[in-house]
C-alpha cells in the first residue's frame, strides 16, 4: 500500500492545487466510464482476437499441409529421376549396345534387380528389325514377341534429333493376371553404339535399338504418399494431367476421373469447388493451399469442410506441360479441438483482466479518495521545491566565471548568462537571436564554431575548439566546449556552449615559441661554430693522407689503408660542408631555384640519419622541371622538417619515397611519401598548428609543420597532406603534398 501511495504522490506533484480539487471531484466519475470503455474495448478485442486466431491455425495448419504436399512431390520426382538414371546408364552398357547374348540377360536381370521397388514391372530391349524382344521380370530373362506399341517407340528411337532424349507415355490401365487392373506408363531411350569394351575397343556410333521401363505409377507413387498422414487423419493422393486418380487411399477411387468420381459416390453435394482448384490450379502445374466440401473421411460419410494444400510434379523439363500434381487433405474439424482450447483459456485471461480492471477501479477511487488531501499539502510543498530548484540553478549559471550559452542547429543564440553579456559588452536582447558569428568573431572564426555545432549535432559528442574574436579592436582568444542537449525523447535540440577567455595562454604559448625560436638559432650558431672546428683537423688529415699516398706503392696494404682513412674523411668533410649551408644565417631573398637541386642537397644531409633508422629513400625526380620564386635555404628548412617527421612515423624502419613533377602547366608539384604509422582523425585538423606535437617532451617543438606552412604560403604555394591509419586502411602512411607556382622569368 505503501508503495501505490508514493506512486500517486509522484505522479501528481506537479499539478496545481486549483486543479487538483476539480480534479478529485469528477474522479469518480471518470475512472466508471474508463472501465466502462475498457470492458467494451476489451470485449471487442476478445471477439477480433478469437476470430484471428482461427484464421491463424487454420492458415497455419494449411502451411504445414503443403509443406508435406512439396516434400511428396520432390520425393516422387526423385524416385522418377532413380528410374531414368538407371535406364540411361542401361542404355550406355556394351552388352546392350552390341547384343552380348552372353552377358544382355545378366545385365537385364541385375538392372530389374536394382528398380523393381521403385515400381518397375519389366524391362523391355527391342533390337532394330527383329520381330523379338528381350525381356526381363520378375520370372527372369525371357526373349518374347514385340508388341505394336515396341515398334512405335523404336521408330522414334531411330530418329538422330531423340538420341539421348527420353519419353514418358501417359498413364494407361494394364490386365495383369486374370482380372488386376494397374496403371502403368513407360519410360523408354534410345540405344546408340558409343561405348567401348575390350571386344568393342572402338565405337560404331549406330543405332542399336530402344530400351522400355514398364512402370506401375500407382505402386511407384504409393511408396511415398501411402504414409503421409495431416493431423490425425489427414491423407494424400495424386492425379495425372488427364485428372485421373493415380493414387487415392481409397483404392475404388484409383485409375477413375476424379471429376466424375466423387460425383459417383455423392451425387447430392456440389463438389464445384475442388473441380475448379483441380481444373485451374493443380491441372495447370501451379501450388497452394484452399479448402473444398466434400461428402466423406477414412469411412465418415457426412458434408464437411476439407483443407486442402496441393504441389505439381515434373515428368521432365519444366515448362513441357507433363505434369502430375500431388494433395494433401484433412478436415477443418482436426484443427476445431485445438482452436476451441484456445479460444476457452483466451476468454478466461479475458475475465480475469475485466476482473483486475474493475477491482483496480475501484480500489484507485478509495485511495484517491483517501489521499486527495495528503497529494494536495504534497504538490504545494513539491512545487515550491522545484522553484527553489529553478532558482538556484540560474544562481548557479548566472554567477558562473565561464561563458554559458545555448545554440539551435542554424548556429542561432538562445541563451546567455551574465559572464557572456559581460563579456561581449552588449545587452541580452543584443545577442539572443543573433547568429554566433554576428557577434565579433571573424569569418574563419565563425565558420569553425558553426562547423563545430554541426558535428555535435551529428555525431551527439562533445568537441572543443579554440579561435580568436575581436572586441573593441582587442584581439582575444576563447576556449569552447560544445555538448549536446537532448528533450526527454533523446532527440537533440541545442547545443550547450561553454567557453572561457585563454587569451593569456595564448600570450604564453607564443613567448614559449618565440624561446624555442630563439633556441633553434643558438643551436644554429652552435652547429656552426662545431663545424667550423671540425673542418681543421679535417684539413690536416686529408693533407697527411695525401702525401703518404703519393710515398706508398699502390700495390701495398699501407696504400689501402690510406684510401680508407682519404674516403672517410672526404665523407666527414661532406657532412660538416652541409651542415654549415644550414646553419649559416641568411637573409630572406627569393630567387629562381631548382626544387631538384634542394632535394638532392637536403638527402645528403639526413642520408645518414635514414640509414641509421633502417629507412630507405626513393627519388623520382622529373627532369627540367621549371624553376620556383623562393628562399633556398627557407625551401630546404621546409623539406627537412617534413623528413624529420616521416622518420619519427616510420619507427623501426620504412620506405620515404620523392617525388616531383609537373603540376599542370603553371606550378611543380613536390611529395613526400611515408609508410608510417599515419596521422589519426582527431590530429588532422591541428598538424599545421603552432606548438603542436604529438611527439614526447623533448623529441620535438611543434613548429616545424607550422614553419613550412607559413614559408610556403609566402612563395604562393600550397601544402596539403593525404594520410591513413591502420583502422582505414592495410597500407598505412602519409604524403605531404607541396605545390609552387612555376616562375616566369
Amino acid at each position: 500500500m505503501k508503495d501505490t501511495k508514493d506512486f500517486f504522490e509522484t505522479a501528481f506533484n506537479f499539478i496545481p492545487a486549483s486543479w487538483f480539487d476539480l480534479y478529485i471531484k469528477h474522479f469518480k466519475k471518470i475512472v466508471i466510464g474508463v472501465v466502462a470503455v475498457l470492458l467494451l474495448v476489451i470485449l471487442l478485442l476478445g471477439w477480433l482476437s478469437a476470430r484471428k486466431v482461427r484464421e491463424v491455425v487454420v492458415d497455419d495448419f494449411n502451411k504445414q499441409q503443403l509443406i508435406l504436399a512439396q516434400h511428396a512431390a520432390r520425393q516422387i520426382e526423385n524416385n522418377l529421376t532413380i528410374i531414368k538414371k538407371e535406364l540411361s546408364m542401361l542404355s550406355l552398357s556394351p552388352s546392350i549396345q552390341y547384343f552380348e547374348k552372353v552377358a544382355i540377360g545378366k545385365r537385364m536381370e541385375f538392372t530389374f534387380s536394382r528398380i523393381k521397388e521403385e515400381g518397375v514391372l519389366e524391362i523391355r530391349y527391342i533390337e532394330p528389325a527383329k520381330p523379338r524382344a528381350h525381356l526381363a521380370d520378375i520370372h527372369g530373362y525371357q526373349s518374347v514377341h514385340t508388341y505394336p506399341e515396341d515398334m512405335d517407340y523404336l521408330k522414334w528411337a531411330a530418329q538422330g534429333k531423340n538420341r539421348g532424349n527420353i519419353s514418358i507415355s501417359e498413364v494407361f490401365p494394364v490386365i495383369y493376371g486374370s482380372d488386376y487392373q494397374k496403371l502403368v506408363m513407360k519410360i523408354a531411350v534410345p540405344v546408340w553404339q558409343v561405348s567401348v569394351d575390350e571386344s568393342h575397343p572402338v565405337a560404331t556410333h549406330k543405332f542399336s535399338g530402344v530400351i522400355i521401363f514398364v512402370v506401375d505409377a500407382t505402386q511407384m507413387i504409393a511408396k511415398t504418399t501411402r504414409e503421409i498422414r495431416s493431423g490425425k487423419t489427414g491423407y494424400a493422393w495424386v492425379i495425372d494431367k488427364k485428372g485421373t486418380f493415380l493414387f487415392h487411399p481409397e483404392e475404388e477411387f484409383i485409375g477413375k476421373d476424379a471429376f466424375e468420381a466423387r460425383k459417383e459416390r455423392k451425387p447430392t453435394i456440389s463438389f464445384a469447388r475442388i473441380n475448379e482448384i483441380q481444373k485451374e490450379k493443380m491441372l495447370a502445374g501451379e501450388e497452394g493451399v484452399s479448402w473444398y466440401i466434400s461428402g466423406w473421411h477414412r469411412g465418415k460419410e457426412d458434408e464437411m469442410r476439407k483443407l486442402i494444400a496441393f504441389s505439381p510434379i515434373q515428368l521432365l523439363a519444366k515448362g513441357d506441360g507433363r505434369i502430375w500434381s500431388v494433395a494433401v487433405v484433412a478436415p477443418v474439424s482436426e484443427i476445431e479441438g485445438a482452436i476451441h482450447d484456445i479460444q476457452i483459456r483466451q476468454f478466461l485471461l479475458e475475465g480475469i483482466v475485466i476482473f483486475a480492471i474493475l477491482f483496480g477501479g475501484m480500489l484507485i477511487i478509495a485511495m484517491m479518495l483517501r489521499w486527495s488531501s495528503s497529494l494536495n499539502r504534497e504538490v504545494e510543498k513539491r512545487t515550491g521545491e522545484l522553484k527553489k530548484s529553478e532558482n538556484q540553478y540560474r544562481s548557479l549559471i548566472e554567477n558562473a566565471n565561464d561563458i554559458i550559452f545555448t545554440i539551435d542547429r542554424e548556429g542561432v543564440i538562445t541563451s546567455m548568462n551574465s559572464s557572456g553579456l559581460s563579456f561581449f559588452g552588449k545587452k541580452r536582447e543584443e545577442i539572443i537571436g543573433q547568429n554566433i558569428g554576428e557577434i565579433c568573431f571573424n569569418e574563419d572564426s565563425a565558420a569553425l564554431q558553426l562547423k563545430a555545432v554541426d558535428e555535435v549535432f551529428d555525431e551527439k559528442t562533445s568537441k572543443k575548439i579554440a579561435c580568436p574574436i575581436n572586441i573593441r579592436g582587442d584581439e582575444y582568444w576563447l576556449s569552447t566546449n560544445f555538448s549536446i542537449l537532448t528533450d526527454e525523447k533523446g532527440k537533440p535540440y541545442a547545443v550547450l556552449g561553454i567557453a572561457r577567455d585563454i587569451t593569456s595562454d595564448k600570450k604564453r604559448a607564443i613567448e614559449e615559441q618565440m624561446y624555442h625560436t630563439e633556441k633553434l638559432a643558438s643551436m644554429g650558431t652552435l652547429a656552426a661554430g662545431v663545424a667550423h672546428e671540425i673542418n681543421n683537423p679535417l684539413a690536416l688529415i686529408l693533407g697527411f693522407s695525401d702525401m703518404l699516398l703519393e710515398k706508398a706503392r699502390p700495390d701495398s696494404n699501407e696504400y689501402d689503408m690510406l684510401k680508407t682513412i682519404e674516403k672517410h674523411a672526404l665523407n666527414a668533410k661532406r657532412v660538416v660542408e652541409n651542415l654549415l649551408s644550414f646553419a649559416r644565417y641568411t637573409e630572406h631573398k627569393e630567387e629562381f631555384i631548382d626544387i631538384n637541386a634542394n632535394i638532392e642537397s637536403v638527402s645528403a644531409v639526413v642520408e645518414n640519419t635514414l640509414r641509421l633508422n633502417n629507412i630507405s629513400l626513393n627519388r623520382r625526380l622529373q627532369d627540367n622541371l621549371p624553376k620556383v620564386k623562393a628562399d633556398a635555404g627557407e625551401m630546404q628548412q621546409v623539406f627537412l622538417n617534413i623528413i624529420n617527421n616521416a622518420i619519427h612515423a616510420m619507427k623501426g624502419g620504412g620506405i620515404l619515397t620523392v617525388t616531383t613533377e609537373l603540376s599542370g602547366n603553371e606550378g611543380v608539384e613536390t611529395r613526400f611519401a611515408d609508410t608510417g604509422e599515419g596521422i589519426k582523425k582527431e590530429h588532422r585538423t591541428k598538424i599545421f598548428d603552432p606548438l603542436f606535437t604529438t611527439k614526447k617532451v623533448g623529441e620535438g617543438t611543434g613548429l616545424g609543420l607550422s614553419v613550412s606552412y607559413g614559408i610556403i604560403t609566402k612563395c604562393g604555394g600550397t601544402i596539403t597532406f593525404e594520410t591513413k591509419t591502420k583502422e582505414e586502411s592495410e597500407i598505412t602512411g602519409t604524403t605531404f603534398i607541396i605545390t609552387l607556382p612555376a616562375a616566369k622569368q
